[in-house]
């Protein structure tokens, strides 16, 4: 009994050691798969090309980015200048580093406030049931009838321009998808066996919501968040296109290119450079998508 005592103590004590373990493989087995798809990793470069220019953009900018020289208005893209100088003479190489960090974080921050609060609504919705899930989904078609687009215009002409306005905007509007995704996942795991055994053994509604129904709802709100990115990055560029991202001088890609729509003909580059980088960063989230939606789908799950 004694050595059966200390084998069991030794066994209890060293479960979390293990579980790491399996966690860790199960990561490198996934990231091996990841690595041998050449559309994610052409993702992966972008994106993460990208995040390394946002987060060097102070030792990388070649001027400052709100220097005005009227004197260099207008330049084209040369060694000085590499995608050459607005009409107040700024740089736009400079102003495009320093406008990745915006957008990016508005990105981040509208994912990770939108994904995992679309997931538990509808987790909860399809879980419990019931009147719950009856008002939570109605809400959810109440917020999905009106386009994403003209919404979060609405909520960021309402609260002002700036930074967190358009993450409040973005992340009203952008909740729903999850939602009902989650929703049917978790609907479709009420009568499961092991949530049953669960229930019997005495497991309360919550330790199911967070211990079985999220968990499993995950590797969707992943895939979802990665081909929702783009979208955020159009939405985001559009508010500063209309003047309601960030208030100028600050550098911001949408905001370029709504300085250089009047001079396309004159001076392409003004327009044409931030342009290609919402264009880059879009499809690099993109290819992203694909690749995760591939490996962890619900076919390949």
């Amino acid at each position: 009994m004694k050595a059966y005592a200390l084998t069991h103590a030794w066994l209890t004590c060293d479960e979390p050691r293990h579980r790491l373990q399996a966690r860790l493989g199960n990561l490198y087995r996934f990231a091996r798969r990841y690595a041998a798809s050449p559309v994610g990793m052409l993702g992966l470069l972008i994106v993460g090309l990208l995040a390394v220019l946002a987060l060097a953009a102070p030792w990388l900018a070649l001027q400052d980015p709100l220097a005005q020289v009227l004197s260099e208005r207008l330049s084209p893209p040369s060694a000085q200048h590499w995608f050459g100088t607005d009409s107040l003479g700024r740089d736009i190489f400079s102003r495009a580093l320093w406008g990745a960090r915006p957008t990016l974080l508005v990105v981040l921050a509208s994912l990770a406030l939108s994904a995992p609060l679309g997931t538990l609504i509808g987790a909860a919705a399809g879980l419990f049931g019931g009147w719950l899930d009856r008002v939570l989904m109605r809400i959810t078609d109440i917020f999905m009838a009106f386009p994403r687009l003209i919404l979060a215009l609405a909520v960021a002409a309402s609260l002002g321009a700036g930074l967190w306005t358009a993450v409040l905007a973005i992340t009203l509007t952008g909740w729903t998808p999850y939602a009902r995704i989650a929703r049917s996942e978790a609907a479709s795991l009420r009568r499961a066996e092991f949530i049953q055994a669960a229930c019997t053994l005495g497991a309360s509604p919550w330790r199911l919501l967070w211990r079985h129904a999220l968990p499993l709802c995950m590797p969707s709100m992943v895939v979802r968040a990665a081909l929702d990115a783009p979208g955020i990055i159009l939405i985001v560029a559009g508010l500063g296109f209309l003047g309601l991202g960030l208030p100028p001088p600050q550098a911001e890609w949408g905001a370029m290119v709504a300085d250089g729509r009047s001079l396309v003909f004159e001076a392409w580059w003004v327009a044409t450079c931030p342009g290609l980088l919402i264009l880059s960063a879009g499809l690099g989230f993109n290819l992203c998508g694909d690749a995760l939606r591939d490996l962890i789908g619900p076919a390949t799950r």
